[in-house]
């Protein structure tokens, strides 16, 4: 006779292993907290779901069954998958980056009920497919970036709270770290070799240990700051840190248009604001984010070695995420020799 188990109280119970330590990941690590909270996250939407549509969800063990029972319960699980999608695309207007997330959770703890606690699913967890998309990356150009960094005049124009947070995201240019990162910096971070300063980061995300050479004008923003805060640099809520460093891009004038594309089922759709059906402007598109990929494109355009790169970043060699940096630097250097080309036949004329 085929078990039953309750869904939810097993995902309860694979969450509090998780927090706990109890479970630990193949490497023999917690799970981070960020992690823990996805799978909260996905618990809560599928049990809104569950109460919506009625839906009861089961889980049998699969380990002394039938054929029949056998499928049986994958075309349960498959009719599952598909209304379940079909309610976070249509219903919530989740992306095919958020829906192929939750279905990799998913995916982890069935591995886990198997793995952990003898409940044999067979090859039920292949049925919930990956979805993934390519996001377009918003980053700084190099005039960009030099502008926030020398332009005096434009600094001074701005009000105190908003020099603050242009430092610190001039900084994560310059440095290539996570907002979670940079919020953590603090002298101890810091380390003078003669004239040189460099500056030490563990990262929280990756467990990856770095190190970089800090440029002059990062070395001139940290001090600034030298004792006066008990951080590296000024820290505020990444909300308004998103919000304030959009006001400071539209304040230099980046306001022009930009398409903001997201898929569905892999169909391209371009996105447009919630209330007034406007497209985007590029300042409204920049967040923390934004300052890991202008300091990963910048000094692979620039023409840093690769390998090097993913030291200051923290990816691995086969980083998929990481590729795509390296596909929008190739890019951007085309852009570039397209225009020096451009100017030289213009030359001839």
């Amino acid at each position: 006779m085929i078990r039953e188990y309750d869904f939810f109280s097993l995902m309860d119970t694979y969450i509090s292993e998780c927090e706990s330590g109890k479970y630990l990941l193949k490497n023999g690590s917690k799970m981070r907290a960020g992690t823990i909270t996805n799978y909260k996250s996905l618990k809560n939407l599928m049990k809104k779901y569950c109460v919506t549509k009625k839906v009861e969800l089961k889980i049998n063990n699969l380990i002394k069954c039938t054929q029949n029972e056998y499928l049986q319960e994958r075309k349960k699980w498959k009719k599952f998958y598909k209304k379940f999608t079909a309610y976070m695309y249509s219903e919530c207007n989740h992306f095919d980056n958020y829906v192929g997330a939750s279905m990799k959770l998913l995916r982890t703890f069935f591995n886990y009920l198997k793995a952990e606690k003898g409940i044999d699913l067979r090859d039920i967890p292949k049925i919930f497919y990956i979805s993934k998309e390519e996001v377009p990356i918003v980053v700084l150009s190099h005039e960009q970036l030099k502008f926030l960094i020398f332009d005096k005049e434009f600094n001074s124009r701005l009000p105190h709270r908003l020099q603050k947070v242009k430092d610190t995201f001039v900084f994560g240019c310059i440095v290539g770290l996570r907002i979670s990162d940079l919020r953590l910096l603090t002298r101890s971070n810091v380390e003078k070799n003669f004239k040189e300063v460099y500056l030490k980061v563990f990262s929280k995300k990756t467990s990856t240990f770095t190190r970089i050479k800090l440029p002059s004008y990062a070395v001139t923003i940290l001090k600034k700051y030298d004792r006066k805060i008990p951080t590296l640099l000024p820290c505020i809520s990444i909300f308004n840190f998103n919000k304030y460093i959009r006001e400071i891009a539209e304040l230099a004038g980046w306001t022009y248009l930009i398409d903001k594309k997201r898929t569905k089922r892999g169909l391209s759709k371009t996105i447009k604001k919630t209330i007034s059906k406007e497209r985007f402007r590029f300042c409204d598109l920049i967040t923390s984010h934004t300052m890991r990929r202008t300091a990963i494109t910048t000094y692979l355009s620039l023409g840093m070695p690769e390998q090097l790169v993913r030291r200051i970043s923290g990816h691995s060699a086969g980083s998929k995420e990481f590729f795509r940096y390296v596909k929008y630097s190739e890019e951007l250097l085309d852009k570039e020799i397209n225009n020096v080309h451009e100017k030289f036949l213009a030359s001839e004329h």
